[in-house]
């Protein structure tokens, strides 16, 4: 049972579901825009996307430091194991993902756009976890996350229905891909202290904790700029609007964050679940405004 207990941990389920929703958001923009919805390739297209964010998160456990534990208090024949389960658990991942590909290619084709952002979703994969890349231990890995998941995943639920990119898809994805990075940097700070102890290299251990929330504090502002300045490429405002209903939690985290930098006793659990609020939130309630429009 504690192989399957790592198993979960590493693939970290939270992150899947932000990637599910994301896809779901994608597909959503491209039935707004008049096409006609696939929901046999849309399921597998989710199945593949979900399978990929696990083998990015079971891949990085793989080829983790040896000074950082799998699992606490591990022995080191479990931590050799849970390696092995998570290896051979990645692979068929990917495999399954090749079937997917595969089943879609075969059922409705898959443009020149698709193509490229799987391969380069792959790509990301691969440089996000696996040497000599291996950007997580770099202190960038918090950029692929957010690419993968606030860009790419979005992206391709798009292209497997309309099969090429639109700028209405592009207005939300930059805006998520912004948010998305404020919200790993920020939860990265209650790890703050275990990430120096084991030397991990995060966003936030690399450009340091005052630059990081300026960091923060920017791209959540910048986030929101870019929904706003949506009418100005033209699309109705009413499109972005549900989305700014997170801007409380926003102004809430920018507070958290500014307390503790003076030295407030900090509430990590209300910043973390206020950072994933903010996120999962507004991706949430813009796929609701293109699926119910």
């Amino acid at each position: 049972m504690f192989v399957l207990r790592a198993l979960a941990r590493h693939s970290r389920p939270l992150l899947l579901l932000l990637v599910a929703l994301t896809y779901t958001l994608g597909a959503g923009i491209a039935r707004y825009l008049g096409t006609a919805s696939k929901l046999n390739v849309m399921l597998l297209g989710l199945g593949g996307i979900v399978l990929a964010q696990t083998s990015m998160g079971l891949l990085a456990a793989v080829f983790r430091p040896v000074v950082e534990p799998l699992v606490e208090n591990e022995t080191p024949e479990q931590r050799r194991i849970v390696r092995s389960a998570a290896l051979y658990t990645s692979f068929a991942a990917l495999s399954a993902i090749g079937f997917v590909g595969f089943v879609i290619y075969r059922t409705d084709g898959l443009s020149t756009s698709a193509l490229l952002c799987l391969g380069f979703s792959l790509l990301v994969i691969l440089l996000f976890a696996v040497p000599p890349a291996r950007v997580v231990d770099k202190g960038f890995g918090e950029l692929l996350l957010a690419v993968q998941i606030a860009y790419l995943a979005p992206s391709i639920g798009f292209l497997l229905q309309a099969g090429s990119l639109h700028r209405l898809l592009n207005a939300c994805t930059a805006a998520l891909t912004l948010l998305l990075v404020a919200t790993l940097v920020a939860l990265d700070f209650p790890s703050y202290a275990d990430d120096l102890k084991y030397e991990r290299s995060t966003l936030l251990t690399r450009i340091g904790w005052e630059n990081a929330l300026r960091l923060h504090h920017v791209l959540v502002a910048a986030a929101y700029v870019l929904l706003a300045s949506s009418a100005l490429l033209g699309f109705s405002f009413k499109l972005f609007s549900p989305a700014f209903l997170t801007l409380p939690f926003a102004i809430l985290q920018v507070f958290l964050l500014r307390s503790i930098a003076l030295g407030a006793k900090p509430m990590w659990n209300l910043l973390s679940a206020n950072a994933v609020a903010i996120f999962g939130l507004t991706a949430y309630f813009l796929t609701l405004s293109f699926w119910l429009r």
